[in-house]
């Protein structure tokens, strides 16, 4: 029973350091960063592939602007009667919203690729903290 009393609790000890997660490690590769500033072919490909995601966006959202409108001349074309309240209507309440709608998907897309672009181009490491 002398013994039990005796024997004190296992000592603590506190480890101090960087978490492992937290060290810094050399990026296996150059990051594409250094390839754009140094103006290399690499550096010249990652831009040019986001140029060209840029451009078909940009492309893509001016034809369905190019189709909107250019039917609109399709309503016009109808007998008077018929077409009087509907071109009005086509004018004022579809054009617009649609027109809108196609401007919210360009720019939503444009921001996706500047965002998948930014990720290929930063370190990882830069990426998790």
């Amino acid at each position: 029973m002398a013994q039990e009393q005796q024997q004190s609790p296992p000592r603590r000890e506190i480890v101090t350091g960087v978490p492992r997660g937290a060290r810094r490690r050399p990026p296996a590769h150059a990051p594409a960063r250094s390839e754009i500033s140094e103006q290399t072919t690499l550096g010249a490909t990652y831009v040019r592939a986001l140029m060209r995601s840029q451009l078909r966006a940009g492309l893509g959202a001016l034809a369905a602007l190019v189709a909107l409108v250019g039917t609109l001349p399709l309503v016009f074309v109808l007998p008077r009667a018929a077409s009087g309240p509907l071109v009005w209507v086509a004018l004022g309440l579809l054009v617009y919203p649609v027109m809108w709608l196609i401007a919210r998907w360009y720019v939503t897309r444009a921001e996706r690729n500047e965002a998948d672009f930014t990720g290929l181009v930063t370190d990882p490491v830069e990426r998790s903290s």
